[in-house]
């Protein structure tokens, strides 16, 4: 049977970069979004490359759409064989700043959306007992920094789930992999939100890591080079539990591997602030 590849938050970036590589591999695929309005793009790359890939709506707050578009495609194809939970956004904010709504919303799209299609699509691989999940986390998920405690603590919450994911499935069949890429080159910048009071005791610091994060994010590593790591990651025999992408992520870790939790503090002010 044609094997099936989901991949969500299509529109842009890594999901957009990945949907196309999955296609270009053979696979039938699903890039799915919230808005499909924005997967013109796509479409005529697709189109034009003559690929097997079909834009869906998939909105990954709402149980609903979570449902529809996972039984359209079951219906369709009969099969998941790869789901690529990527849809996501940055919250900028000191944790005074933001409020609980705000982080409740961060939460909801990070880490309950990847919950969300999981549990949607995870039936499927396990009576076919076969698949591969792959959730994209970040290096955000294995170290904190200032003035984004929403964004981080939901990647620390996906590399934890990940890792339960990879116990409960591996019985049947069902492969777990965690990317955690480091700053990208994506919009990823004009779509974060920012919560920051105007009366803030934390606008300097806010506004210098948001300043230092631009910077390094116009020098970023190109999404493309996050989607060629899963397309390696799914053709390996046994592909790894974790991949890193990128020099700043790969820098990030090693930094804090060799150091003390006080050494790698002192490190990681001097990278923002200096």
């Amino acid at each position: 049977m044609e094997k099936v590849a989901i991949v969500t938050g299509s529109s842009s970036g890594i999901g957009f970069e990945t949907a196309l590589d999955l296609a270009r591999e053979g696979y039938f695929t699903y890039a799915t979004m919230r808005n499909t309005k924005k997967g013109e793009a796509i479409k005529e790359i697709a189109k034009k490359e003559n690929l097997k890939l079909e834009t869906l709506e998939l909105d990954v707050d709402k149980e609903d759409s979570v449902k529809n578009a996972i039984n359209k495609i079951v219906k369709e194809k009969g099969r998941i064989d790869i789901l690529v939970n990527n849809a996501g956004y940055g919250l900028f904010g000191c944790l005074e700043d933001i409020s609980m709504e705000e982080l409740k919303a961060q939460f909801e799209t990070n880490f309950f959306g990847v919950v969300r299609v999981s549990q949607a699509a995870i039936p499927v691989m396990r009576k076919q007992k076969s698949g591969i999940i792959v959730n994209v986390s970040s290096v955000a998920g294995r170290i904190g920094f200032p003035v984004s405690p929403g964004y981080i603590s939901s990647k620390f919450a996906i590399e934890g789930l990940s890792e339960s994911m990879r116990y409960e499935l591996s019985p049947f069949g069902i492969n777990v992999i965690i990317i955690e890429p480091g700053v990208i080159k994506t919009n990823f910048m004009s779509s974060t939100k920012k919560s920051l009071k105007s009366d803030s005791a934390y606008k300097d610091i806010t506004n210098k890591v948001i300043m230092g994060i631009t910077m390094m994010s116009e020098m970023g590593t190109p999404p493309k080079e996050v989607a060629t790591t899963i397309i390696k990651a799914i053709k390996s025999e046994n592909p790894l539990p974790r991949y890193t992408v990128g020099n700043d992520a790969i820098m990030f870790l090693e930094a804090k591997k060799n150091k003390t939790d006080l050494e790698f503090e002192n490190y990681i002010k001097k990278e923002l602030f200096s």
